[in-house]
């Protein structure tokens, strides 16, 4: 298993990542579990394949740390394990879907995750809450609570469209009156203009939340934004969250079981 994180100046970053990698680890002693970073931070990708390659490992799969299917998923992953699949011609590697719930094509509803248990959506709607009540005494009516469900930003539509379904999401399995997705880059609107919004709706009381797992300069923007609109809260990162850890080992588990039924068909 190779968690693939984007990577950040911020050494924050790199810190919240290897503790996320060693709370997968805790779950199982079984796969393997290594970190790669796509710039700023090390060990990079192509580093990371070489040790796995040195340690005998000839099958890995690729878990893209990202929240969204956007542009690093689609494009920038892909590219470079292309390279480096032709660099280890002798290691299969595969990418994993990412973290984030997969939007079906019936508005309003989530494609069924194939495990037992809490699909994507109610793992990271977990994760939010765990992080809010860590940080604040959360009302027992929340109806009068508005939420900002702030994501770092895509400019990809169907990107948006599932964080926008998240924020539904979880207003109505919550009680908050309302939730509302912002993003801090790409795309409208940002978190200082979401919080306003709030306010001008007639919430009382307005909490930030990051939709982002580790710190660096787009969680810090959102926060900007939070105080910049006199938000009442920001909670903090999702970060090495136990749901996350859950998460990662659930894609795991399913890439790594549609390959092996494909070689079963085979």
């Amino acid at each position: 298993m190779l968690i693939v994180a984007h990577g950040s100046r911020d050494p924050r970053h790199a810190a919240t990542v290897s503790a996320l990698a060693a709370r997968v680890r805790s779950l199982a002693p079984a796969p393997r579990v290594a970190v790669g970073f796509l710039e700023f931070s090390v060990p990079g990708v192509g580093q990371a394949l070489d040790r796995l390659h040195a340690a005998g490992e000839r099958e890995v799969v690729v878990l893209p740390l990202l929240l969204s299917s956007a542009y690093h998923a689609r494009t920038d992953i892909p590219a470079v394990l292309a390279e480096q699949r032709a660099r280890l011609p002798g290691m299969a590697v595969r990418q994993a879907e990412v973290l984030g719930p997969r939007r079906s094509r019936t508005p309003g509803s989530w494609r069924p995750d194939p495990w037992p248990g809490p699909g994507a959506a109610a793992l990271l709607l977990a994760a939010l809450e765990r992080r809010l009540a860590e940080s604040w005494p959360v009302p027992a009516d929340r109806s009068d609570t508005g939420v900002v469900l702030a994501s770092a930003g895509t400019s990809a539509p169907a990107a948006v469209a599932v964080i926008e379904n998240l924020a539904e999401a979880w207003r109505r399995a919550a009680g908050w009156c309302a939730v509302r997705p912002a993003f801090a880059a790409a795309s409208p609107p940002r978190t200082a203009d979401a919080v306003r919004a709030l306010r001008a709706d007639g919430a009382r009381r307005v909490v930030v939340a990051p939709y982002v797992i580790a710190p660096g300069r787009l969680p810090d923007r959102i926060a900007a934004g939070a105080r910049e609109a006199a938000a009442d809260l920001v909670t903090p990162v999702l970060g090495a969250a136990p749901e996350l850890a859950r998460l990662l080992r659930h894609r795991y588990e399913e890439a790594a079981g549609a390959h092996a039924g494909r070689r079963l068909a085979g």
